[in-house]
């Protein structure tokens, strides 16, 4: 029995973008393209005529914009939905309001650019309609209290993410203290993005949130974002640590790779580290993870009913990486205790 295909439905006010993006997904054997909309309201009656497995959805549209759609739309109607929006902060907004995640539009003018954004968006579809959307309450952690610091032992925390990454994140480093130990991420995410991304942590957080820069040293109350498009790894000189970001070849598919970050750690942080994985399509950083854990660090993952996508942290707990698993909600009183010594 041949696989159902997955419904799409295309959400553009543009309709010569709206055709081509249409055209060139139908090619795609597992996609089906059930649709296309020009505004939200032309989107609702599609949505309620097609029933679609999987929007996309710009950000950018006339009469009523992406965002406020997505607003209306997730309690309603919980379906994944992929943003496609031009380089600005709305691509956060959007997540933080249901949006699983997002594509940079492209340069419509120029042929490569549009092959580029066709491939990664057929991705993100499919890896979009298998994400859990609509029925996870978002639980805000208390912020944490600082005591027992001064004892701890750790001196890196490293984390790593895809796919549902940035609002598990940003769940995670709000909750935590000024002084917690220095914070090391790999978020998948394309170059500029990061550092938007950090901004925005930074504003709302405790600890300072910064995009990384080769040599920056990784100190308490600092959390380091990998640049898009560079690996970033930790490297110790004395009794300091600092990271390298450097350029090259995408392993396990991505530019930066958690599994860069993690195998670095293990090497040169060893028992004195944090590892987390959260929620993403996946494998990377399950191996990196497991380093880390027979090195001597604490290892934690993100539980499948958390998860937006149970594929990095599932893969790092079927090998044996992971030491506790965990709700989100749960992970940063998780990461506390380890700090602290309680654990």
């Amino acid at each position: 029995m041949a696989k159902r295909k997955t419904k799409v439905l295309i959400i553009d006010d543009s309709l010569l973008f709206r055709e081509t993006v249409a055209k060139s997904i139908a090619n795609d054997a597992g996609l089906e393209v059930v649709g296309t909309a020009a505004d939200a309201f032309a989107a609702r009656d599609k949505i309620l005529e097609l029933a679609p497995d999987v929007l996309t959805l710009d950000v950018e549209m006339p009469r009523m914009n992406g965002l406020e759609f997505l607003k209306k739309l997730m309690p309603q109607y919980p379906i994944p939905v992929v943003v496609v929006s031009a380089v600005n902060e709305n691509v956060f907004e959007a997540l933080n309001a249901g949006a699983v995640d997002f594509v940079n539009k492209p340069d419509v003018r120029s042929q490569r650019s549009m092959d580029v954004f066709i491939q990664e968006l057929i991705i993100k579809i499919k890896i979009a309609s298998m994400a859990k959307v609509g029925h996870l309450k978002r639980e805000y952690s208390h912020l944490l209290v600082s005591e027992g610091m001064e004892k701890a032992k750790t001196t890196v925390i490293a984390i790593g993410a895809s796919t549902g990454g940035t609002e598990a994140i940003y769940e995670v480093i709000r909750s935590l203290p000024r002084d917690m130990p220095g914070i090391v991420v790999v978020q998948h995410m394309p170059p500029v993005f990061t550092g938007m991304y950090a901004q925005r942590l930074n504003h709302s957080c405790r600890m300072e949130v910064v995009e990384a820069q080769n040599g920056d040293l990784v100190v308490p109350g600092k959390v380091l974002i990998a640049p898009g498009d560079y690996h970033m790894k930790i490297n110790r000189k004395g009794s300091s640590y600092h990271v390298e970001c450097f350029k090259g070849e995408k392993v396990n598919g991505h530019c930066p790779s958690v599994d860069v970050l993690f195998h670095s750690v293990a090497e040169k942080v060893g028992s004195n580290a944090i590892g987390i994985i959260l929620t993403g399509m996946g494998y990377d950083g399950a191996k990196g993870l497991l380093n880390m854990k027979k090195q001597g660090a604490k290892t934690i993952g993100q539980d499948e009913e958390s998860c937006v996508v149970y594929g990095m942290p599932k893969v790092a707990y079927d090998l044996g990486a992971v030491q506790k698993q965990t709700t989100l909600k749960n992970i940063p009183k998780l990461l506390h205790s380890f700090v602290a010594g309680n654990l």
